[in-house]
C-alpha cells in the first residue's frame, strides 16, 4: 500500500498592527486624491473630465465620425470601459449622454440618435440609443496622431490615451462643467463660442488686457436653452475672482389669448430647468393660494414651435404684477452660482475669465508647435528620401549594375552607399523601390515634390522661429472655429436692480429700471439693442468712445430714455409706438449688437413685415419715408395721436412698401437708390408734411421694372459716401457675391423731385440689377449671420464699374456711433 504525501504545513499568518486614525487618514486621502484627479475635475485645458475624454478619443478611434453610421451606445461604453475607463458602464452612460444634450451643452459633442432624454426625463437604456461623434468633437482631438499631446498608459498598462485633448475651441468656457469632488465643487456656465474666440484672440494679440476689455467680447454667459439673465454685477465678479452668482429668468411675453382674455407666455425657461417642475410648482402655489391671478396653465409645445406655456390670467388681474409673483415662487426665476474650480497642471484651481483664456491659449500655442515640428521633421525625413530617389533615378543603370553585382540586400544597400554617397535610410527606400516609378514622368513628380517639400519646410521653420507668426496662426484656427460651429447668442442680458428673496408672500417689490438717457440701436440683420447714456452730460446725455464690435453694423439709431416712448416704422407704413426698458441693455462703451433682441419678434410683427428704422416721437423735424415705388412722404410727429399703439403713417397701394425712414428737417436733403442703378437727391422742402393718412407723393420716376431699393434723408454731407452693390436677378439668393462700388455722396449732382436721378454704378457683364445700396459715414458691411465682409475702397467714380466681392453682402450699415 503506497504511504500518503504528508500535508503542507500551514502558512505563516503575517498580521500587523495599523493605527486605525492613520489607516483612515491615508485612505481617504487617497479617495480623495482620486476623485479629485481623476473623476469630477475638468482640465482647463481642453475642460474635459478624464471619463469625457476616453469616451471622445475612444469614439474617435472607433472611427465614429459625422460623416458615417450611429453605433450602439452601449457599444461606445463597452469599448471605453475595457480599454480606459475602469468603472461603471452608468457612470460611462452618463457622461455619454451630457455630451449629446444640446439644453446641457451650448456646443454638443456627441450627436445621439434615439431617446437622449429631458430636463424632467431620463434617457433610454443604452442598448436603445445610438451615438456618434459630432463635427464639434473632430475639432477637439484633431491631430493626435501628430504628436500635439502626451500619451499616458491606460490603467492595466496596455493602451495608450492622451493625457488631454488637443482642444481647437475653448471648451471649458464654451460648455461649461459642474461635478463634485471631495472638499470642493465645480460649476463653470456655458458661454458663446463667437464671443470667448474674440476675447481669446484679443488676448493672444494684447497679453495685457484687461477684464474690462475681455468683457467687450464676452459680456456674460450664453446658456443652451437661451432665457434672460438679470444683474450683471455677480458674473463681473465670478470673471474676477472666479467666484459669483446671478440670475436667470424665463424668457416671457404678454399676449392676448382671445376677447378680453391675457395670458403669459413662456418660450424659453432658466438653464437647466423642466417645464414639467415649472408647471408642477405653479400648481403647488396656486392650491397654497400663494400664488394668485393664474386662470388655467396649458402646456402647447411641440417639436415644430418649441417650449410654449401659456398661463392664463384672470379678468381684473395685472398681468405684471402676476409675472413678479411667478418670478419668486416658482423656477421661472432660478440662480446659477459660479465656481471655476479646474485643473492646471495637476492642481486644482480657482479661475476667473483671464486666467481661464490665458490657461487656454498656453496650451494650444503649445500643441500648434509641436504639430508644427512634427509635421518639420516628416517632411525632412520625407525631403531626404526624395533627393535619394532623384540620385537613383539620374543614374538608374548605375544603380541597376550595382544591385546586379551584389551577393545580396545588405551588400548592395552597402554598396549603393559608397558607390552614389547615399545614407542608409535612402538607400533601403531605393532597394524597396518598384520598377515602375523609374518613368521619366516619374521623375517630373519626385521634383515637384521636392520643391514643395523644400517650401513647405521653410515655411515651418519661419512658423516655428516666430512668436508672432506661431500666435498668428493659433488666432487663424480659433477664427475658424467660430466661423464653422458658432452660433448667435440665445441668452439676453440685462441690468436689473435687486432681486427679491425667493417664497416671500409679500407685494411684489418694485423692480422698475429707473428712467435714464439711452440710446437705441437697429442692426443691419435687424436686432435692437439698448446702451445707457451719461445723463449729466451737455446735450441730455452722450455715449463714451466705443469699442467697435467685431460682428454686425448699424441700420438705424436714437437718443430717447428707458421708459420713453420711441417709434418703429415698419415695411407696411405703419409706426409701432414702444418703450425701451425691456430690450436688452449693453455697456455704453462696448455695443454688442448680437446681444440684442429681434426687432420683428420684439415688437410681435407679421412674418411679411419689418422694422426700417427707429425714431423718436418728440422732434420738431418731420419724419420722411420713402416706398419701392419711389413714393415719398413727410409727416409730422404732431400727427401721431399719443397713447396709441401703432398708427399708419402713409397710405401704401397695393404691392408697394417702405424701405426707408429718417427725421429730415427742410434743410436736409432726401436720398433715392434704385435697382437699376439710379441715385436721386432732392431738397426735402420740397416735400410739404402730409396728414397721417395721405399717401404721399412722387420722390424719384422710376424706369419699368425698376424699384427703390434704398431711401435715407441727410442733416450734413461731409464725409458722406454711397456704397453700391450689383449682382444678378437670375441668380439665387445668397449665391453670387456680385461687385461692389464705394463712390462720394459729393460726386452725384442734385436734382429736382420727381426726376429720374443720375448713374450710381456701371454694370459688368451678367449684372443687371442693384442689390444693396446705402448712403452715409463710415460703411459697413455684414453677411447674413451678422459677420464683417469686406468692401473696396472709398474713391470710386459715381459712374464707374464696382469690384468684384470675395463673399455675399446680406446688408451694409455704419459702425457703433
Amino acid at each position: 500500500m503506497a504511504s500518503r504525501t504528508p500535508p503542507p504545513p500551514p502558512a505563516v499568518e503575517r498580521i500587523e498592527d495599523v493605527d486605525l486614525a492613520d489607516e483612515m487618514q491615508g485612505s481617504f486621502l487617497e479617495y480623495a486624491y482620486s476623485v479629485i484627479y481623476s473623476r469630477a475635475l475638468p482640465d482647463a485645458r481642453d475642460g474635459l473630465k478624464p471619463v469625457q475624454r476616453r469616451i471622445l478619443f475612444q469614439m474617435s478611434e472607433m472611427g465614429l465620425r459625422p460623416d458615417r453610421g450611429h453605433v450602439k451606445s452601449a457599444r461606445v461604453v463597452g469599448d471605453v470601459m475595457g480599454k480606459l475607463h475602469p468603472h461603471g458602464d452608468s457612470a460611462i452612460y452618463d457622461a455619454l449622454v451630457r455630451l449629446a444634450q444640446e439644453f446641457a451643452l451650448r456646443v454638443p459633442l456627441v450627436d445621439g440618435h434615439g431617446n437622449f432624454g429631458s430636463l424632467d426625463d431620463g434617457p433610454a437604456a443604452a442598448r436603445y440609443t445610438e451615438a456618434r461623434l459630432a463635427a464639434s468633437a473632430l475639432a477637439l482631438t484633431e491631430n493626435l496622431d501628430e504628436d500635439v499631446v502626451d500619451f499616458i498608459p491606460n490603467y492595466d498598462g496596455q493602451f495608450q490615451q492622451p493625457e488631454v485633448l488637443s482642444a481647437a475651441f475653448p471648451n471649458l468656457l464654451v460648455n461649461g462643467a459642474t461635478g463634485i469632488a471631495v472638499g470642493m465643487a465645480t460649476n463653470m456656465a456655458p458661454h458663446n463660442l463667437i464671443e470667448v474666440v474674440s476675447a481669446a484672440i484679443h488676448l493672444l494679440e494684447n497679453p495685457g488686457a484687461t477684464l474690462e476689455e475681455l468683457m467687450e467680447f464676452v459680456p456674460g454667459p450664453d446658456l443652451p436653452g437661451g432665457g434672460v439673465i438679470v444683474g450683471l454685477d455677480g458674473i463681473k465678479e465670478a470673471y474676477e475672482t472666479g467666484r459669483g452668482s446671478f440670475r436667470t429668468r424665463a424668457k416671457t411675453s404678454i399676449e392676448s389669448l382671445g376677447p378680453r382674455r391675457t395670458g403669459i407666455v413662456v418660450t424659453e425657461l432658466p438653464y437647466m430647468v423642466g417645464p414639467e417642475r415649472v408647471m408642477e410648482k405653479i400648481r403647488d402655489a396656486v392650491s397654497a393660494k400663494k400664488l394668485t391671478g393664474i386662470s388655467d396653465l396649458t402646456d402647447l409645445t411641440d417639436r415644430n414651435h418649441g417650449l410654449r406655456l401659456v398661463i392664463g390670467i384672470k379678468t381684473g388681474f395685472d398681468p405684471n404684477a402676476v409675472l413678479e409673483q411667478l418670478y419668486r415662487l416658482t423656477p421661472l426665476e432660478d440662480s446659477f452660482g459660479i465656481n471655476n474650480v479646474a485643473l492646471v497642471g495637476g492642481q486644482p484651481q480657482t479661475l476667473g475669465l483671464k486666467e481661464l483664456l490665458r490657461v487656454y491659449l498656453d496650451h494650444r500655442v503649445q500643441v500648434v508647435t509641436r504639430r508644427s515640428r512634427y509635421r518639420l521633421a516628416r517632411k525632412q525625413e520625407r525631403l531626404h528620401l526624395v533627393e535619394g530617389l532623384l540620385i537613383a533615378i539620374l543614374d538608374i543603370d548605375e544603380v541597376i549594375q550595382v544591385i546586379r553585382t551584389s551577393d545580396d540586400g545588405e551588400q548592395a544597400r552597402a554598396r549603393l552607399m559608397d558607390v552614389f554617397d547615399l545614407s542608409q535610410p535612402q538607400a533601403e527606400y531605393i532597394l524597396e523601390l518598384r520598377l515602375r516609378r523609374l518613368t521619366k514622368f516619374s521623375r517630373v513628380e519626385l521634383e515637384s515634390e521636392r520643391d514643395t517639400l523644400k517650401a513647405d519646410i521653410a515655411s515651418l521653420e519661419e512658423l516655428l522661429g516666430s512668436d508672432v507668426l506661431l500666435r498668428r496662426q493659433v488666432a487663424t484656427e480659433l477664427d475658424a472655429a467660430a466661423e464653422a460651429f458658432g452660433t448667435p447668442r440665445r441668452t439676453l442680458l440685462m441690468n436689473g436692480g435687486p432681486v427679491a428673496p425667493r417664497g416671500r408672500a409679500a407685494a411684489p417689490a418694485d423692480l422698475q429700471i429707473a428712467d435714464a438717457p439711452c440710446r437705441v440701436y437697429l442692426s443691419a440683420t435687424g436686432r435692437m439693442v439698448r446702451a445707457e447714456l451719461i445723463a449729466d452730460a451737455p446735450g441730455g446725455g452722450v455715449v463714451p468712445p466705443a469699442r467697435r464690435s467685431k460682428h454686425d453694423a448699424i441700420r438705424s439709431w436714437v437718443n430717447g430714455t428707458t421708459r420713453g416712448d420711441l417709434g418703429a416704422v415698419t415695411t407696411l407704413g405703419r409706426l409701432v409706438r414702444f418703450t425701451p426698458v425691456d430690450l436688452p441693455s449693453v455697456p455704453a462703451n462696448s455695443v454688442q449688437l448680437a446681444a440684442g433682441t429681434r426687432a420683428d419678434q420684439y415688437l410681435g410683427l407679421g412674418v411679411n413685415e419689418h422694422v426700417v428704422a427707429i425714431v423718436p416721437l418728440n422732434a420738431d423735424a418731420p419724419i420722411a419715408l420713402g416706398t419701392t415705388q419711389g413714393v415719398v412722404k413727410r409727416v409730422a410727429a404732431t400727427e401721431l395721436p399719443p397713447g396709441k399703439p401703432d398708427v399708419e403713417v402713409i397710405s401704401l397701394k397695393p404691392g408697394d412698401a417702405v424701405v426707408g425712414a429718417a427725421l429730415a428737417a427742410d434743410g436736409a436733403e432726401l436720398v433715392f437708390v434704385t435697382s437699376d442703378a439710379q441715385l436721386l437727391r432732392f431738397d426735402a422742402s420740397a416735400v410739404r408734411p402730409q396728414g397721417r393718412s395721405a399717401g404721399g407723393m412722387a420722390g424719384i420716376r422710376l424706369s419699368d421694372d425698376a424699384r427703390v431699393i434704398a431711401f435715407t434723408a441727410l442733416t450734413a454731407t461731409d464725409g458722406t459716401v454711397v456704397a453700391t452693390i450689383a449682382g444678378s436677378t437670375a441668380a439665387l439668393p445668397g449665391t453670387d457675391a456680385g461687385s461692389g462700388k464705394v463712390s462720394l455722396f459729393t460726386e452725384f449732382p442734385a436734382k429736382g423731385r420727381a426726376t429720374g436721378g443720375v448713374r450710381a454704378q456701371r454694370f459688368l457683364r451678367g449684372e443687371d440689377a442693384l442689390t444693396l445700396a446705402w448712403v452715409g459715414d463710415e460703411p459697413r458691411a455684414v453677411g447674413s449671420d451678422g459677420a464683417v465682409r469686406q468692401l473696396p475702397e472709398a474713391g470710386a467714380k459715381r459712374d464707374a464699374s464696382g469690384q468684384p466681392l470675395d463673399a455675399v453682402i446680406g446688408a451694409i450699415g455704419t459702425v457703433v456711433a
